[in-house]
């Protein structure tokens, strides 16, 4: 569990061991193949992720763990017809790093 210093509570758990994660805040949660929030449809990482305030500090506790969601959402989306490109995906992932194209574009192919 990451907890937040206004009291926000991010919960990460695996769900195969060493392999799948998953992060949850207020029940906000989602998984492959379409990364779509299990509780409002969006786009995941939803309005209730993206509005996280977002200080060093939490950057650096999502950092890790949105990392490996992300390298599982480009495999899950690339090639899906009109779906996001993995500059995309990587920017969409890791919405809290102020990240330029050719950023995004390069983590992308580290996260292929």
């Amino acid at each position: 569990m990451l907890a937040g210093e206004r009291g926000l509570l991010v919960t990460a758990r695996e769900i195969k061991p060493g392999n799948v994660l998953q992060l949850t805040h207020a029940g906000h949660t989602a998984c492959g193949p379409a990364w779509v929030c299990d509780t409002c449809g969006r786009d995941w990482p939803c309005p209730t992720w993206t509005k996280l305030p977002t200080d060093a500090a939490r950057r650096a506790d999502l950092l890790p763990g949105f990392v490996r969601l992300a390298r599982r959402a480009i495999r899950d989306l690339r090639g899906r017809p009109e779906g996001p490109e993995p500059p995309e995906i990587v920017r969409r992932f890791l919405w809290f790093l102020p990240l330029t194209d050719e950023e995004a574009r390069a983590v992308a192919l580290r996260l292929r």
